[in-house]
This record gives structure tokens, sequence and C-alpha cells, in this order.
């Protein structure tokens, strides 16, 4: 009787026909542990490509043919048990591939700083101040239970204080995130921080210097060089624990964690856009359920999302002991006022304040004239080579496509065979040129994706800024004027209350204390919820209008695009694998533009929660048989394998 080990490998491949272990005789002799990285032979491709060892057994008269694993990559445990379980759920979850979800939890390995981290000691069990953790303790005791859900693993959603911190050029909400952490690190367990983008890293790593030692924060983003970031990865895997901030791929990071908290989780910079696609949310919450930590969702404002899983009793609305709000009017244009874009009463609450402090005035887009119409017939101008919308970058220059980027030399209205265009709009560098001349005197500061401004001192200036973009001013802003809201309500998407309500809100928070925040042209629930701060009210009314309709959150959605066979067959699939599919679940399929090729189709899917995993199941295996009858046709054909069929859940919106 004879007996093999034989190991289990992931493999690191994109092909979804390769989404699962793979056995791999053991070389006599050699060193092999679950999670290390391998080399191993494909023999379908004779080639050999990388992989993960997932599990390692024996195997007794194996009389099966075995490849044998060609290589150890390191011998570092890159895969704790784990992390592939979290990787392996949320793939399953979202009818993906667990190697595209990996490739956002590891770094690409880095050779020296791997060395390095081989070379020295374990860390110290990182442990904060006396003082700093007091005054941690005072930041939580302002929502009454708050620790003591940490210390439990419960679930909780926090609405933040909408003002900056009294001690820490921070704002609020990053004094309470690094006091949690604080709090959990002294538990003796790890968190991870979650936040949208690197302004939001920036605040929660300087709130973390007042709390927690600075051995024991770890940045997981890709800001950071390949050694680095592979470096401060290494640093997760040891048994010190950790505070981990990072963006939206830091929800995968393997440390032990106490507490998970994701921030402002409404921001669509937390949904991952690549393959499968998975929100940080998710994310976090398939992690809790498997590690059973705390977990937080934490903002100015309540998604509709996280509002669902209130309702449910699966997270804990946990108010602040004292409710704080923002000062917040509604400006409406007066009589006599028509054409002005900032009425009287925001224009004069404005230079009060910039005699003080800071303004900020937040806009809808950047630029100077995002779009212009035909001078004479007021129909919006176009491209003549793509139809797409002209723009201009400053006064009197010459209109520009926003899409293909010819200029537009010559151009003629094609309803009134006009010439001229003028402008429709004010952009962050038009406002900023009309409020420099309204304010003599006062220096003008524009912010935005061109020129991005995450600071601001306290001396008096305007603070034009798109929505998002908004400096930080410690102490707060003297005044806050938002403009364009009625624009911004325009757009075509379910969610652009929730939206709106998120940019004002986030902006609204950057005041002082008591400092006017004027919403300008703007009426209706989206701006009443905003006067009263009632988020979670708005958000429970917004589920509630949904729900009949079949509309997420109330119900998860997923979207099916490839060649009109390919999406005919996944549907029908779908409704003979999922039998309690209701009829009317199915929208479209539906042409849709594509590359040169076959025809391209999309159709998207309504389902409840209680059947995602057999939806998700057919649609996966959907996936995996066009990819294998794709492969075997580019094999007859002697062409490339292109993937004819792509889904994606949890989509936020339908957009046929």
């Amino acid at each position: 009787m004879t007996t093999r080990t034989v190991a289990r490998v992931l493999l690191d491949s994109p092909l979804p026909q390769l989404d699962r272990l793979f056995d791999y005789a053991v070389p006599e002799g050699a060193a092999i542990e679950p999670g290390v990285r391998v080399r191993v032979p494909l023999r379908t491709a004779g080639r050999v490509v990388d992989g993960f060892v997932v599990e390692i057994g024996t195997e007794t008269d194996g009389e099966r043919p075995l490849s044998e694993i060609d290589g150890v990559v390191s011998p570092v445990r890159v895969l704790p048990e784990r992390l592939h379980a979290l990787v392996r759920r949320v793939a399953d979850r979202a009818a993906g591939s667990a190697a595209d979800v990996l490739r956002l939890a590891v770094p690409k390995r880095m050779v020296r700083a791997e060395k390095a981290w081989l070379a020295t000691p374990a860390p110290a069990v990182p442990v904060p101040a006396a003082d700093a953790l007091a005054r941690a303790d005072a930041v939580l005791a302002a929502y009454p239970g708050l620790a003591a859900a940490l210390a439990a693993g419960e679930r909780v959603a926090l609405d933040a204080a909408p003002h900056p911190a009294a001690d820490l050029a921070v704002g609020a909400w990053a004094q309470l995130l690094a006091a949690a952490a604080a709090r959990t690190l002294a538990d003796g367990r790890s968190t991870v921080l979650v936040v949208p983008d690197y302004r939001d890293q920036a605040q929660l790593e300087r709130a973390l210097a007042a709390f927690v030692p600075a051995e024991a924060v770890v940045r997981d983003d890709a800001d950071q060089s390949g050694p680095a970031r592979y470096a401060q990865f290494l640093r997760t895997l040891d048994d010190a624990p950790c505070v981990v901030i990072g963006r939206r791929s830091a929800v995968y990071t393997p440390a032990r964690a106490g507490l998970v908290a994701v921030w402002n989780d409404g921001d669509p910079l937390l949904s991952e856009p690549l393959s499968p696609g998975v929100h940080a949310r998710d994310a976090a919450l398939v992690r809790q359920e498997l590690e059973g930590s705390a977990l937080v969702f934490a903002g100015h404002t309540r998604t509709t999302d996280v509002q669902r899983l209130v309702e449910l009793g699966w997270v804990r609305d946990l108010p602040a002991a004292r409710r704080v709000s923002p000062r917040v009017v509604l400006s409406a244009t007066r009589e006599g006022e028509r054409g002005a874009r900032v009425p009287s009463a925001a224009f004069q609450a404005a230079r009060e304040a910039a005699a003080r402090g800071p303004v900020l005035v937040q806009v809808s887009r950047p630029g100077y004239a995002p779009s212009l119409v035909c001078a004479q017939c007021r129909r919006p101008a176009r491209c003549a080579h793509c139809a797409g919308p002209l723009r201009a970058a400053r006064p009197g220059a010459m209109p520009v496509c926003g899409w293909c980027g010819r200029s537009s030399v010559g151009w003629r209205c094609p309803h009134c065979d006009a010439h001229s265009v003028r402008m429709a709009s004010s952009g962050s560098e038009r406002t900023a040129d009309e409020l420099g001349r309204a304010f003599p005197g006062v220096r003008v500061i524009v912010s935005d994706g061109a020129h991005p401004v995450t600071e601001v001192d306290r001396k008096p200036a305007l603070v034009i800024a798109t929505r998002g973009a908004e400096p930080f001013a410690p102490g707060g802003y003297a005044a806050v004027v938002l403009l364009d809201g009625e624009r911004m309500l325009m757009s075509e998407s379910l969610r652009i209350g929730e939206d709106c309500l998120r940019w004002w809100s986030d902006a609204a928070a950057l005041a002082a204390p008591g400092a006017p925040v004027h919403l300008v042209g703007v009426a209706g629930p989206v701006a009443r919820t905003l006067a009263t701060w009632t988020h979670a009210s708005y958000a429970r009314t917004e589920l509630g209008v949904r729900a009949p309709l079949h509309m997420p959150p109330a119900v998860r959605l997923a979207a099916i695009e490839g060649t009109a066979a390919a999406v005919d067959g996944a549907v029908a699939s779908l409704r003979e694998d999922v039998p309690t599919l209701p009829e009317d679940a199915v929208l479209g399929p539906v042409p849709v533009r594509a590359d040169p090729g076959p025809p391209a189709a999309r159709a998207l899917v309504r389902f409840e929660y209680g059947i995602g995993r057999p939806v998700a199941e057919s649609l996966r295996a959907a996936v995996v048989a066009e990819a294998v009858r794709g492969r075997a046709a580019a094999r007859r054909s002697g062409t490339g394998v292109r993937n004819t069929l792509k889904v994606r859940l949890d989509i936020p919106e339908p957009d046929l």
C-alpha cells in the first residue's frame, strides 16, 4: 500500500472554467504548506501557471495520474484559510471567480520586501497609550452602547456627527472611527477601516495618529509603490493586531479583525469596477458572518441598502445620545432675482462669512462652460462627428466635444442654421470667475478633478469645489453654499435622491458648528430631509417606494450581457434551474451597442435575496459553459478566444 501527498491548488487564471481546486502531487521531500504560492503545469495548455495551495492531504493507493507541482514560488503563506474562505464566499455570491477576487486581496510578490519581512522578528503587540484610550472611550460614549456592541461583535449603523472634530483637524466621523479602532486594538484585536477615496483616508490617518501607535497603522492602497504595498500586506499576516486603513480592496485584508468599519457606503467608489464587481459593503457583510467581528456602517446619510438591513433586524441602528445637525437654510430666488444664480440671502451670508474665514461653494460640474447651446434656438450644441455635447474651456474658446475631443470649427446648428453658441451652464472655473468679481479682495480657490485641493487654512477665502472634491477646513467653513441642486436632481437615476443627499450632507458636515448652509433653488422631500436632517426616515420612505416596483435594494439585480444567443441561453437555463423565479423577473433581452462581431444583447434579472444562491450558481454555470464553447470554437477556427457572456450581480439600478 503506497501513500502520496496531494495538494489542492487554486489556479491564478481568469478563465472561468478553471475556477476550482486542482489536485497535484507533492514532490518527494518538498516542504509545501497550505497558503503558499506555487507553479503548476497546466496540461491542456502545455504551460506552467501560478497558483495557491489551499489544502494538503494524503492519498492511499492513488492510481489516477497526477502532475507534480513544478516549484514553490514563495514559502510565505499569503493565502491563510480565513482569506480563502472569504474570497470563495464572495466570488460565489457574485457568480465570479475566486482568482479575480484574490487579485484584489493579495498584492504582487516583491522579493526584496518579502526577504526583509522574513528576516525581521515578529512585531510586539501595540497598545494605545492610557490617555489616548481614555479620550477614545470619551468619543465612543457619545453613542450609548457602542463600546459594548464592538466587544460583542454586533452589526451597527451610525449617523456620524456632521461637523469637524473639536480638538483635531479632522471630521468628527474620522475621530469616531479612530476611537473605535483604538478600543478594539486595546482589546487585542485588529481593525479594518474602509473608506472611498484618498481624501477620507488622509483624514482618518490623522485621526488615528492621536489614538494608536504609528507602528500599529497599516495602509492598504494602490498609491504606494509595489514593494511598500506588499510589505504592508505581509504585516497583516502577523499575529500582532493592527489597524488597517484603505479603500475598497482593504476589506479583504487577512488581518484577524475584531472590527470592520465602512465609511460612506453610498459612495460609488466603494463598488469594485473589475469582475466580479463586489461592493465593499457586501464583502464586509460576508466577512462579518464568517469571522464574527463587529461591523460598523457609518455615514452622514443612510443608504437604502443599510436601511433594508436595519429593518430586517440584521443591523442595529445605534443613535447618538445627542442629536446634532447643521443649520440648513433653503434659499429660493425671490421676485426681482430672476436669472440670479445665487439668491440674495445666500449671497449676503457668504459675504459676511468671507470676512471671518473660508466659505465653501459647491457646484455640480468642473470646467468653465460644461455645456453649450445654440445662441438662437437654445437647443443643445452637439458635435457633428459623434453627437457628443460641446463645451468651452474659457470665454471665447473654440467649442470642444466632451466625448471625442474634436474641436468644432465652423459649427452650424442643424435646427436653425445658426453659427454661434452660448454658455448654458457654469462649471467650477466660471463660478470662480463670477464670484471672484463679486467678492473683490477675497482669494478664490478652485478644487475639482483637474485642480485637487485637500485642505485649506482658516483665512478668508472663497472655495469653489465640485461635489466630492471639497477640501477640509480645520475648524469648519464659516458658511456653505450649495449651488446647482436642481440640475443635480434632474439626473435620470434611481438613486439620485440618495446621491444628492450624500453630496450635500458631506459638504454641510464641513461647516463650523452653527455656520449657515444654504441649499439654493431646491424644494421637495430631498430638500426637507437635508433641512431636518432625517436621513434614516428618507431611506425608509425610498425603500417603501421601491419594494412594490421590485427595484434594488428591495430585490437583487443581475445584468447578463453577451451575444444574443448566449444571453437567451443563460436566461432559459436560469428559468429551468430556478423554477421559483417570477415570470416578470427578466427584463429584456434588448440589443446593445457592441464591437464588430455577433449582435450583442443585455438582460436584467430581478430576484429575491432568498434565492440568491441558486440564481448565482445558474448564471455562473452559464458563463462557464459559454467559455468552454467559445474556446472550442476558437480552437476549430484558429482565432483568439473571446468571452461571449458576462454576468454581474447586485448592480445598483437598471440601465437597459
